[in-house]
C-alpha cells in the first residue's frame, strides 16, 4: 500500500477535542457490548456497529493476528523514609532483585533513597538518563513483591488508578492473555470474549498470536514539534515462524492480514522486509510508525480510539489518513462514544 501522506506532520494536527465525560472509567458491562466504529478507507465513510458485529464485517480467510501478552501487576504504592506516599512502575527486569522501574514523584527518589512496600524494603540505586529509577529489593525478589502488592497499571486519566478494583484485575487483561511482560494493556483486545474467538473461527477467520510486551513508551506523549523526529522506546516482541508463515501465505493467497492493535501492528511490520515477507522476530522491536510509512504486513486495523499527540494516534493517521481519522474521532465525539482504553473501538477496512 503507497504512504498515505508523505510531508512533514505538525503536532497540532494531532489534536481534538474530547469532552471529559467521554473518557471511559469502568469497562462495558461485557466485553464484546463495546460499540465499534467501521471506517471504509476507499469510501471514506463510518458505520456504528457493535464489537459483537465483528464475526461478520470480516471475510472467511481472514488472518486475525492478536497480541497475547499479560499485563503484569506493575504498580506498587511505597512510603519513603519520612513516610510519604511513592508510586513506582515497575517495567523491565534487570535480575531478581533489581527492576527498573518510573517512580513519583522523582524527587524524593534520588540515589540512596530507602522506601517500604508493604514489607518489602527498596532502595533507589540507579537513574537512567530518560528519568527511570534501578529499583532494589534488599529482602527478597522484585517479582514476590509484585505478586504479594501490585496493582494494575491502569492509566492515569482512569480517575481511580491508584485503587484499582478486583474487576479490573480481570477486565484489563485478554481473556488470551498468556506470558507475562507488559504494563498497559494491549486494549483493542480486551473486547474479545470465548464466543466470539468461536465465532470467527465458524466463519472462517484464522485467529494467531504473537508477543509485544507493552512498555511505557508506547504512551508518552509526543513533544517534538514534528512528528517524525519523536523517538518510540524498543518493546520486546516475538513473532513465531508459524505466524509469520500464516500472514506470508494469506498475503500470498490475497487474503486480508487483520492486527488487533497498534502493538500487534508495529511487531508485524517490524517483521516485515521490504518485499512484504514476514520473518520469525524474537528481541525488539524498534519501528516507529510515522507518515510515510508502507504498510508491508497490515490490511486491516482493530484498534480503540487513542489520545491526541500520542505515538498510538500517529500509527492510526499513517494507516488511514490523518483527515479521515480526524473526521471519525468527530463523529464519535458526537455519537458518545466512550474513549481509551476501556473505551469503545474501531476497525478501518
Amino acid at each position: 500500500m503507497s504512504p498515505l501522506y508523505t510531508g512533514a506532520v505538525d503536532l497540532a494536527e494531532l489534536d481534538y477535542d474530547l469532552p471529559p465525560a467521554l473518557i471511559a472509567q469502568a469497562p462495558a458491562p461485557s466485553r464484546d457490548a463495546s460499540r465499534l466504529l467501521l471506517i471504509d478507507r476507499a469510501r471514506q465513510t463510518f458505520e456504528d456497529r457493535v464489537f459483537a458485529d465483528l464475526p461478520e464485517l470480516l471475510r472467511p480467510g481472514d488472518c486475525l493476528v492478536v497480541n497475547d501478552s499479560r499485563v503484569i501487576p506493575a504498580r506498587v504504592p511505597a512510603r519513603d523514609a519520612g513516610g510519604r506516599a511513592i508510586e513506582l512502575l515497575f517495567f523491565e527486569r534487570q535480575d531478581d532483585r533489581r527492576w527498573r522501574a518510573l517512580v513519583r514523584p522523582g524527587r524524593r527518589c534520588r540515589v540512596g533513597a530507602e522506601l517500604v512496600a508493604g514489607r518489602a524494603r527498596l532502595r533507589i540505586v540507579g537513574v537512567f538518563p530518560d528519568g527511570p529509577r534501578l529499583v532494589e529489593r534488599l529482602d527478597g525478589t522484585i517479582e514476590d513483591l509484585l505478586r504479594a502488592d501490585g496493582l494494575p497499571p491502569l492509566p492515569p486519566y482512569i480517575a481511580r488508578f491508584a485503587a484499582p478494583t478486583a474487576e479490573d484485575r480481570e477486565r484489563y487483561q485478554t481473556v488470551y492473555a498468556e506470558p507475562p511482560g507488559s504494563v498497559a494493556a494491549p486494549t483493542a483486545g480486551l473486547h474479545f470474549t470465548r464466543s466470539l474467538l468461536d465465532r470467527l473461527g465458524a466463519r472462517g477467520v484464522e485467529v494467531h498470536a504473537l508477543t509485544l510486551h507493552v512498555g511505557p513508551g508506547t504512551f508518552r506523549p509526543i513533544t517534538a514539534a514534528r512528528v517524525e523526529d519523536h523517538v518510540l522506546a524498543p518493546e520486546r516482541v516475538a513473532v513465531p515462524a508459524g505466524v509469520a508463515a500464516a500472514v506470508d501465505r494469506a498475503r500470498a493467497e490475497g487474503r486480508r492480514v487483520v492486527a488487533v492493535g497498534t502493538t500487534t501492528t508495529r511487531a508485524l511490520e517490524s517483521a516485515a522486509a521490504a518485499d512484504g515477507r514476514v520473518a520469525p522476530l524474537a528481541g525488539e522491536a524498534t519501528l516507529y510508525i510515522a507518515p510515510g510509512h508502507r504498510f508491508r504486513a497490515v490490511d486491516v486495523l482493530l484498534t480503540n480510539f487513542h489520545l491526541p499527540r500520542s505515538s498510538l494516534l500517529v500509527l492510526v493517521c499513517a494507516f488511514a489518513g490523518r483527515e479521515l481519522i480526524v473526521k471519525a474521532y468527530r463523529h464519535a465525539v458526537g455519537a458518545g462514544y466512550r474513549f481509551y482504553s476501556y473505551g469503545d473501538a474501531t476497525l478501518v477496512v
